[in-house]
Protein backbone atom coordinates (compact mmCIF):
# COMPACT_ATOMS: atom_id res chain seq x y z
CA UNK A 1 0.00 0.00 0.00
CA UNK A 2 1.40 3.34 -0.80
CA UNK A 3 0.03 6.68 0.77
CA UNK A 4 -1.31 8.31 -2.07
CA UNK A 5 -1.76 12.30 -1.80
CA UNK A 6 -3.60 15.68 -3.19
CA UNK A 7 -2.31 19.31 -2.04
CA UNK A 8 -5.42 21.46 -1.47
CA UNK A 9 -3.83 24.81 -1.76
CA UNK A 10 -0.47 24.24 -3.95
CA UNK A 11 0.92 27.98 -3.47
CA UNK A 12 4.43 29.42 -2.55
CA UNK A 13 4.84 27.59 0.87
CA UNK A 14 4.36 24.13 -0.96
CA UNK A 15 6.97 24.91 -4.07
CA UNK A 16 10.05 24.18 -1.58
CA UNK A 17 9.42 23.65 2.32
CA UNK A 18 6.57 21.02 1.30
CA UNK A 19 5.57 19.91 -2.10
CA UNK A 20 7.85 18.00 -3.56
CA UNK A 21 8.56 15.78 -0.46
CA UNK A 22 5.92 13.74 -1.06
CA UNK A 23 7.71 12.10 -3.81
CA UNK A 24 10.85 11.74 -1.65
CA UNK A 25 9.35 9.61 1.01
CA UNK A 26 9.20 5.49 0.78
CA UNK A 27 5.76 5.06 0.39
CA UNK A 28 4.39 8.11 -0.53
CA UNK A 29 3.34 9.75 -3.87
CA UNK A 30 1.88 12.93 -5.08
CA UNK A 31 -1.12 12.22 -7.08
CA UNK A 32 -2.91 15.41 -7.42
CA UNK A 33 -2.69 19.34 -6.68
CA UNK A 34 -5.87 21.66 -6.26
CA UNK A 35 -6.00 25.57 -6.29
CA UNK A 36 -8.77 27.63 -7.12
CA UNK A 37 -6.63 29.40 -10.35
CA UNK A 38 -7.01 26.27 -12.79
CA UNK A 39 -4.16 27.79 -15.04
CA UNK A 40 -1.77 28.01 -12.05
CA UNK A 41 -2.48 24.76 -10.33
CA UNK A 42 -1.71 23.06 -13.41
CA UNK A 43 1.12 24.92 -13.69
CA UNK A 44 2.49 23.53 -10.67
CA UNK A 45 1.46 20.10 -11.54
CA UNK A 46 3.24 20.32 -14.75
CA UNK A 47 6.38 21.54 -12.86
CA UNK A 48 6.47 19.41 -10.23
CA UNK A 49 5.66 16.18 -12.65
CA UNK A 50 2.12 15.68 -10.58
CA UNK A 51 -0.38 13.62 -12.79
CA UNK A 52 -3.51 15.41 -11.57
CA UNK A 53 -4.48 19.22 -11.30
CA UNK A 54 -7.95 20.33 -10.05
CA UNK A 55 -9.48 24.20 -9.35
CA UNK A 56 -12.53 22.77 -6.98
CA UNK A 57 -11.37 20.86 -3.63
CA UNK A 58 -14.48 18.78 -3.77
CA UNK A 59 -13.19 16.87 -6.91
CA UNK A 60 -9.77 16.44 -5.31
CA UNK A 61 -11.27 15.39 -2.15
CA UNK A 62 -13.58 12.80 -4.21
CA UNK A 63 -10.52 11.65 -6.19
CA UNK A 64 -10.94 7.50 -5.85
CA UNK A 65 -7.04 7.76 -6.49
CA UNK A 66 -6.45 9.45 -3.71
CA UNK A 67 -6.55 8.25 0.17
CA UNK A 68 -4.61 11.42 1.83
CA UNK A 69 -4.63 14.98 1.93
CA UNK A 70 -2.47 17.89 2.64
CA UNK A 71 -4.23 20.95 3.24
CA UNK A 72 -2.14 24.12 2.56
CA UNK A 73 -4.54 26.65 2.39
CA UNK A 74 -4.86 29.76 4.69
CA UNK A 75 -6.09 28.61 8.00
CA UNK A 76 -9.67 30.18 7.30
CA UNK A 77 -10.52 27.44 5.07
CA UNK A 78 -8.88 24.14 7.21
CA UNK A 79 -12.06 23.08 9.03
CA UNK A 80 -14.02 23.57 5.88
CA UNK A 81 -11.44 21.20 3.96
CA UNK A 82 -10.63 19.16 6.72
CA UNK A 83 -13.92 18.05 7.70
CA UNK A 84 -14.67 17.33 4.01
CA UNK A 85 -12.11 15.21 3.53
CA UNK A 86 -12.38 13.38 7.13
CA UNK A 87 -15.99 12.82 5.87
CA UNK A 88 -14.87 11.26 2.43
CA UNK A 89 -12.79 8.70 4.44
CA UNK A 90 -9.46 10.10 3.85
CA UNK A 91 -6.79 10.85 6.41
CA UNK A 92 -5.56 14.65 6.26
CA UNK A 93 -2.23 16.53 6.82
CA UNK A 94 -3.18 20.09 8.17
CA UNK A 95 -1.54 22.98 7.81
CA UNK A 96 -0.72 25.09 11.18
CA UNK A 97 -2.54 27.10 12.78
CA UNK A 98 -4.54 24.28 12.57
CA UNK A 99 -7.36 26.28 12.78
CA UNK A 100 -8.66 29.75 13.67
CA UNK A 101 -9.78 29.04 17.01
CA UNK A 102 -9.32 26.03 19.76
CA UNK A 103 -12.89 25.00 19.51
CA UNK A 104 -12.57 24.85 16.04
CA UNK A 105 -9.67 22.37 16.03
CA UNK A 106 -11.24 20.12 18.65
CA UNK A 107 -13.79 20.18 15.72
CA UNK A 108 -11.83 18.70 13.44
CA UNK A 109 -9.51 16.47 16.00
CA UNK A 110 -12.90 14.91 17.03
CA UNK A 111 -14.00 14.28 13.42
CA UNK A 112 -11.34 12.40 12.80
CA UNK A 113 -12.56 9.75 15.41
CA UNK A 114 -16.06 9.67 14.21
CA UNK A 115 -15.39 9.29 10.49
CA UNK A 116 -12.50 7.32 11.59
CA UNK A 117 -9.71 8.06 9.65
CA UNK A 118 -6.84 10.35 10.81
CA UNK A 119 -5.52 13.71 11.05
CA UNK A 120 -2.41 15.10 11.78
CA UNK A 121 -1.27 18.49 12.42
CA UNK A 122 2.08 20.42 10.79
CA UNK A 123 3.91 21.13 13.55
CA UNK A 124 6.95 19.91 11.41
CA UNK A 125 9.74 21.80 13.52
CA UNK A 126 9.13 18.38 15.60
CA UNK A 127 10.76 16.34 13.19
CA UNK A 128 13.86 18.34 12.75
CA UNK A 129 16.80 16.80 14.45
CA UNK A 130 18.07 20.01 16.08
CA UNK A 131 14.78 20.31 18.53
CA UNK A 132 15.03 16.14 18.84
CA UNK A 133 18.45 16.82 20.33
CA UNK A 134 17.15 19.34 22.43
CA UNK A 135 14.28 17.31 23.39
CA UNK A 136 16.55 14.57 24.30
CA UNK A 137 18.91 16.86 26.04
CA UNK A 138 15.88 18.05 28.30
CA UNK A 139 15.04 14.18 28.95
CA UNK A 140 18.39 13.77 30.32
CA UNK A 141 18.25 16.11 32.71
CA UNK A 142 21.22 17.70 31.10
CA UNK A 143 20.67 21.37 33.15
CA UNK A 144 19.22 19.74 35.81
CA UNK A 145 15.85 21.11 36.79
CA UNK A 146 13.86 23.43 34.70
CA UNK A 147 13.60 26.95 36.24
CA UNK A 148 12.21 28.77 33.37
CA UNK A 149 11.43 29.34 29.79
CA UNK A 150 11.91 32.80 28.06
CA UNK A 151 11.13 33.48 24.17
CA UNK A 152 11.40 36.56 22.48
CA UNK A 153 10.39 36.92 19.06
CA UNK A 154 10.87 40.57 17.76
CA UNK A 155 10.89 41.58 14.06
CA UNK A 156 10.37 44.45 11.71
CA UNK A 157 6.83 45.13 9.96
CA UNK A 158 7.82 43.18 6.94
CA UNK A 159 10.36 40.49 8.16
CA UNK A 160 12.10 38.04 5.78
CA UNK A 161 10.78 35.15 7.60
CA UNK A 162 7.69 34.87 6.47
CA UNK A 163 6.49 33.49 3.27
CA UNK A 164 5.83 35.79 0.70
CA UNK A 165 2.04 35.30 -1.17
CA UNK A 166 0.00 37.12 -3.64
CA UNK A 167 -2.07 38.46 -0.65
CA UNK A 168 -1.82 39.47 2.59
CA UNK A 169 -3.95 37.09 4.41
CA UNK A 170 -1.62 36.90 7.17
CA UNK A 171 -2.20 40.03 8.85
CA UNK A 172 -6.03 39.48 7.70
CA UNK A 173 -7.64 38.14 11.11
CA UNK A 174 -10.50 36.56 9.69
CA UNK A 175 -8.65 34.57 7.39
CA UNK A 176 -5.54 34.16 9.33
CA UNK A 177 -6.91 34.17 13.15
CA UNK A 178 -4.89 37.05 13.61
CA UNK A 179 -1.52 38.79 12.86
CA UNK A 180 2.15 37.14 11.95
CA UNK A 181 1.72 35.86 15.91
CA UNK A 182 -0.68 33.13 14.95
CA UNK A 183 1.54 32.67 11.62
CA UNK A 184 4.51 32.09 13.56
CA UNK A 185 4.18 31.06 17.26
CA UNK A 186 2.23 28.06 16.53
CA UNK A 187 5.85 26.37 15.64
CA UNK A 188 7.26 28.31 19.15
CA UNK A 189 4.33 27.04 21.21
CA UNK A 190 4.10 23.53 19.89
CA UNK A 191 7.62 23.13 20.87
CA UNK A 192 7.29 24.26 24.52
CA UNK A 193 4.71 21.82 24.60
CA UNK A 194 6.01 18.80 23.13
CA UNK A 195 9.49 19.90 25.83
CA UNK A 196 7.10 20.65 28.82
CA UNK A 197 3.87 18.64 28.29
CA UNK A 198 0.22 19.79 29.83
CA UNK A 199 -0.26 23.24 30.31
CA UNK A 200 -1.95 24.34 33.30
CA UNK A 201 -2.50 27.85 32.81
CA UNK A 202 -2.06 30.62 29.92
CA UNK A 203 -3.06 34.19 29.94
CA UNK A 204 -1.64 37.23 28.24
CA UNK A 205 -2.71 39.88 25.83
CA UNK A 206 -2.35 41.40 22.19
CA UNK A 207 -1.93 44.99 21.06
CA UNK A 208 -2.00 47.10 17.72
CA UNK A 209 0.75 49.39 18.28
CA UNK A 210 2.30 50.43 15.09
CA UNK A 211 -1.72 50.29 13.25
CA UNK A 212 0.18 49.19 10.17
CA UNK A 213 -3.01 46.83 9.49
CA UNK A 214 -6.11 45.62 11.07
CA UNK A 215 -3.88 42.60 13.17
CA UNK A 216 -2.34 43.27 16.59
CA UNK A 217 1.18 42.93 15.93
CA UNK A 218 2.75 42.50 19.75
CA UNK A 219 1.72 39.54 22.07
CA UNK A 220 2.59 38.97 25.44
CA UNK A 221 1.89 35.77 27.20
CA UNK A 222 2.82 33.06 30.42
CA UNK A 223 2.43 29.48 30.51
CA UNK A 224 2.40 27.45 33.70
CA UNK A 225 2.85 24.02 32.50
CA UNK A 226 1.11 21.09 34.80
CA UNK A 227 5.19 20.13 35.63
CA UNK A 228 5.76 23.03 36.63
CA UNK A 229 7.62 24.69 34.64
CA UNK A 230 6.84 28.59 33.93
CA UNK A 231 7.46 30.13 30.26
CA UNK A 232 7.09 33.99 29.33
CA UNK A 233 6.73 34.67 25.82
CA UNK A 234 6.90 38.33 24.09
CA UNK A 235 6.44 38.38 19.96
CA UNK A 236 6.51 42.06 18.72
CA UNK A 237 6.26 42.94 14.63
CA UNK A 238 7.19 46.64 14.39
CA UNK A 239 10.85 46.88 16.08
CA UNK A 240 13.72 48.20 13.79
CA UNK A 241 15.30 45.95 11.73
CA UNK A 242 18.45 46.16 13.30
CA UNK A 243 16.34 45.08 16.53
CA UNK A 244 15.40 41.52 15.05
CA UNK A 245 15.88 38.71 17.80
CA UNK A 246 14.46 35.13 17.57
CA UNK A 247 15.29 33.52 21.06
CA UNK A 248 14.35 30.50 23.12
CA UNK A 249 16.12 30.45 26.40
CA UNK A 250 15.79 27.47 28.47
CA UNK A 251 17.21 27.62 32.57
CA UNK A 252 17.97 25.10 34.62
CA UNK A 253 19.37 24.10 37.82
CA UNK A 254 22.76 23.70 36.34
CA UNK A 255 22.79 25.38 33.05
CA UNK A 256 21.42 26.91 30.59
CA UNK A 257 20.10 26.03 26.68
CA UNK A 258 19.34 29.00 24.13
CA UNK A 259 18.10 28.47 20.61
CA UNK A 260 16.23 29.95 17.70
CA UNK A 261 12.68 28.31 16.60
CA UNK A 262 13.60 29.95 13.36
CA UNK A 263 17.78 28.73 13.23
CA UNK A 264 19.85 25.88 12.96
CA UNK A 265 21.86 25.81 15.97
CA UNK A 266 21.25 25.45 20.03
CA UNK A 267 23.93 26.85 22.60
CA UNK A 268 24.72 24.85 25.89
CA UNK A 269 26.38 26.83 28.88
CA UNK A 270 27.24 24.66 31.89
CA UNK A 271 30.13 24.28 34.32
CA UNK A 272 31.44 27.78 32.79
CA UNK A 273 31.47 26.36 29.65
CA UNK A 274 29.83 27.12 26.03
CA UNK A 275 29.12 24.46 23.59
CA UNK A 276 27.40 25.37 20.02
CA UNK A 277 26.30 22.46 18.12
CA UNK A 278 24.86 23.57 14.46
CA UNK A 279 22.45 21.49 12.04
CA UNK A 280 21.88 21.09 8.56
CA UNK A 281 18.31 21.86 8.07
CA UNK A 282 16.69 19.47 4.85
CA UNK A 283 16.04 21.16 1.31
CA UNK A 284 12.18 19.97 2.21
CA UNK A 285 11.94 21.44 5.80
CA UNK A 286 9.05 19.37 6.32
CA UNK A 287 10.06 15.99 4.49
CA UNK A 288 11.57 14.39 7.83
CA UNK A 289 7.64 14.87 9.60
CA UNK A 290 6.18 13.92 6.23
CA UNK A 291 8.02 10.35 6.58
CA UNK A 292 6.80 9.99 10.28
CA UNK A 293 2.83 10.93 9.00
CA UNK A 294 3.38 8.94 6.36
CA UNK A 295 4.31 5.62 8.47
CA UNK A 296 1.18 6.95 10.97
CA UNK A 297 -0.96 6.91 7.82
CA UNK A 298 0.13 3.41 6.57
CA UNK A 299 -0.63 2.20 10.10
CA UNK A 300 3.62 1.90 11.27
CA UNK A 301 4.07 4.24 13.74
CA UNK A 302 2.81 6.75 16.06
CA UNK A 303 0.69 10.24 15.01
CA UNK A 304 3.57 12.76 15.22
CA UNK A 305 1.39 15.27 15.62
CA UNK A 306 -2.22 14.99 16.89
CA UNK A 307 -4.79 16.97 16.44
CA UNK A 308 -5.80 17.25 20.27
CA UNK A 309 -1.87 18.67 20.56
CA UNK A 310 -3.15 20.79 17.53
CA UNK A 311 -5.81 22.09 19.64
CA UNK A 312 -3.93 22.77 22.66
CA UNK A 313 -1.64 25.01 20.57
CA UNK A 314 -4.59 26.82 19.68
CA UNK A 315 -5.71 27.27 23.28
CA UNK A 316 -3.05 28.88 24.05
CA UNK A 317 -2.65 31.17 21.30
CA UNK A 318 -6.59 32.01 22.36
CA UNK A 319 -5.69 32.73 25.75
CA UNK A 320 -2.95 35.07 24.87
CA UNK A 321 -4.32 37.09 22.58
CA UNK A 322 -7.81 37.79 24.84
CA UNK A 323 -7.56 41.57 25.90
CA UNK A 324 -7.33 42.35 29.42
CA UNK A 325 -10.06 44.81 30.52
CA UNK A 326 -9.41 48.28 30.66
CA UNK A 327 -6.67 47.96 27.73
Amino acid sequence: MKINWGIIGCGNVTEVKSGPAFNKVAGSVLVAVMRRNAVKAEDYAKRHGVPKWYSNAGQLINDPDINAIYIATPPGSHEEYTMAALRAGKAVYVEKPVALSEASALKMYKAASEYHTKLTVAHYRRGLPLFIKIKELLEQHTIGAIRFVNLRMLQPLKPDMIAKSEEDWRTDPAISGGGLFHDLAPHQLDLMTWFFGKVKKAEGFSLNQAGAYSADDLVSGEILFENGVPFKGLLCFSVPENLSEDICEIVGSEGRISFSVFGNYYLLEKNGKEERIEFSLPEHIQQPMIEQVVKYFLGKGPNPCTGQEGADVMGIIDRFTNKWAGL
